[in-house]
């Protein structure tokens, strides 16, 4: 039975579903925000797992497009993210690391030790990836079209806006642009440096959070995405999810939106092809004009809606959307004398030991020397290890995670010998555990792989990149689809136009 109504029900507390919510409050829209767990954020959340023991579980600090900022005054809600840029950092058996600092002469005076070439073009590389992160930026904020549909007025002044932005980069820079999406990171990087430590440290950044090679097709696309969202090669705001995602928390609140934690909707109520109402696991039933879903698109439509109530070519196209999560995060506790450096650490020596570690997650096996990005927060050292494949050919998650975190710190002690007398507390997260605690079908920290055909007007699914379903007043709002993946709040704030 229906106990109240309103106008917008949003599943899911991660940072794209607050940033729908508190757009929708900000309207004056009657806004329930329904959260599985205790906590709000879903993935960009800050949490303690012992004394003096608190890190960002899953994604790395972030930041929200500035525009977002803006528009919902978040700075008057708590967000003081101000942290000076890091160095990212390539670290080297014989200590003599690679430091791309973000200071572009102070990157180029690092390069010189291993090429001169590459140091005189660090800065032409740098101007490209900034050109090609804003002209992505403005396909992100662009609603794609329904292709093959008919254009409506809509979409057609969209991609004019997107077609002029294009124009505005100058031939060059659009033509390059264009070319390095499909190109694999390995070639495009190959265009600017032939030191293979330097295009090494670079392409890791491509294959962050996906099960991809260097080598793969695509992976010209997700450097530059990841570029976009981080500002750079080194992750920002460090130990600060939780800060990112609690603004939005209290924007949505003080707009007179409601947020309700420990609440987890099971099913979506649906009357003749329309969405009226969210189930909660506790039998409660309540009705909205609209609802939106923060959760993957496999998971919001094939476990929340059912495929009874979808077209069989829809659910095909569904089920096929490509997860395969690789991402397990290993957290450290120590003493604080661990002695590594502030900044973004990667190990990521060449360009072949990268793809051999992407090899093992083919075969369904964890990464023996895997691809490592390491960060630090106080005391507490978190390890992001690649790869360790969500479906294990010849084990399971349950009697690995140890496995994953002999192989990370025994890794990074060939960097910092002392590391692991230092260690006092250790927690691992799992792709099985970022399934069932936060909610990333088959462990994907993107909910769907950012690959070429999964991403723009192919996002989520074809045919289907603007926020709507087969069933009416249901739109998706997550990492999902078209602008989503990482930390950025573009899909919350997209949806929103498609709304108006």
């Amino acid at each position: 039975m229906t106990q109240t109504h309103y106008d917008t029900i949003i599943i899911g507390a991660g940072h794209n579903g607050l940033v729908a919510a508190a757009y929708l409050a900000k309207q004056g829209k009657k806004v329930l925000v329904f959260e599985r767990r205790s906590i709000v954020g879903g993935s960009v959340v800050t949490e303690s797992f012992g004394e003096n023991f608190t890190v960002d579980s899953v994604q790395t600090g972030g930041a929200l497009r500035p525009d977002i900022i803006q528009d919902l005054k978040l700075a008057s809600f708590g967000l003081q993210l101000d942290s000076a840029p890091q160095p990212f950092i390539s670290l080297l058996p014989d200590s003599n690391s690679l430091i791309l600092d973000s200071d572009p002469t102070k990157a180029a005076e690092s390069i010189k030790q291993f090429s001169e070439r590459d140091a005189s073009r660090w800065n032409e590389f740098v101007r490209f990836m900034d050109k090609a992160a804003s002209i992505l930026d403005a396909a992100y904020a662009t609603i794609m079209p329904r292709l093959p549909k008919n254009l409506n007025l809509r979409d057609g002044y969209g991609l004019l806006e997107l077609g002029l932005e294009l124009r505005l980069a100058g031939k060059k820079d659009m033509l390059n642009f264009i070319r390095a999406l499909p190109m694999s990171a390995q070639e495009l990087v190959e265009e600017y440096f032939e030191s293979e430590i330097v295009r090494a440290a670079i392409i890791s950044v491509a294959i962050h959070g996906s099960t991809l090679g260097p080598m793969s097709a695509g992976t010209g696309y997700t450097l530059i995405h990841n570029w976009l969202n981080r500002g750079g090669l080194a992750n920002v705001n460090v130990g600060k999810a939780s800060e990112i995602t609690n603004a939005l928390a209290n924007a949505v609140k003080s707009f007179g939106g409601e947020i309700r934690t420990e609440a987890e909707v099971i099913s979506i109520g649906i009357e003749n092809q329309v969405a009226k109402s969210v189930i909660l696991a506790n039998g409660e039933e309540i009705s909205a004009d609209l609802i939106l879903s923060s959760a993957d698109p496999k998971h919001t439509l094939l476990k929340l809606v059912g495929a009874q109530d979808l077209p069989p070519e829809f659910v095909w196209h569904t089920q096929s959307i490509k997860m395969r999560g690789s991402v397990a995060k290993i957290h450290l506790q120590t003493n604080g004398n661990h002695g590594i450096p502030e900044g973004t650490l990667t190990v990521a020596p060449s360009v072949k030991y990268l793809e051999r570690a992407y090899d093992a997650a083919k075969y369904g096996e964890i990464s023996k020397k895997p691809y490592l990005e390491v960060t630090t927060s106080g005391n507490v050292v978190s390890i992001h290890f690649q790869f360790a494949p969500y479906k294990l050919k010849n084990s399971e998650w349950k009697v690995e995670s140890g496995k994953v975190e002999k192989i990370a710190i025994e890794t990074l002690n060939e960097y910092f010998p002392n590391l692991n007398s230092l260690i006092s507390n250790s927690h691992v997260i799992t792709p099985l555990d970022l399934e069932s605690t936060y909610g990333l079908t088959e462990g994907d920290i993107n909910h769907g792989q950012l690959m070429l055909d999964q991403f723009l007007f192919m996002r989520p699914i074809p045919s289907w990149s603007n926020h709507k379903t087969p069933i009416d007043n249901l739109y998706l709002c997550g990492s999902g689809v078209h602008g989503g993946g990482g930390v950025s709040g573009v899909s919350g704030r997209n949806v929103v136009k498609v709304l108006k």
